[in-house]
């Protein structure tokens, strides 16, 4: 016999726990809604890294003197591009970036 699981998408939690906070105005709920987003793109390509060229080295090193991996550099856009789509932030720190982005 094979096990049934049940779960719950982030979107489905997000929108059921908000119900909690008759005071929030939604702002948490958009930033984990375009994390959830950046993440699912990140984990697109991990499924087809072998395919895409997204393994190995990017050539340049991060604000540790780390070689950046294709990878760390694909979702580190991808998680920025996210984040200044939400509208919910101030500014994004990343160890890819040596600068704050606002």
């Amino acid at each position: 016999m094979i096990k049934s699981y049940s779960f719950t998408t982030l979107n489905e939690f997000i929108i059921l726990r908000q119900a909690d906070f008759p005071y929030a105005k939604g702002e948490l709920s958009s930033l984990l809604y375009h994390i959830g987003v950046a993440a699912k793109m990140v984990n697109k390509k991990v499924n087809k890294a072998g395919l895409v060229d997204i393994l190995g080295e990017a050539g340049e090193t991060n604000i540790q003197g780390e070689e950046q991996k294709k990878l760390d550099v694909f979702a580190d856009q991808n998680f920025i591009a996210a984040l200044r789509a939400s509208d919910e932030r101030c500014g994004i720190i990343t160890e890819e970036n040596k600068e704050i982005i606002t």
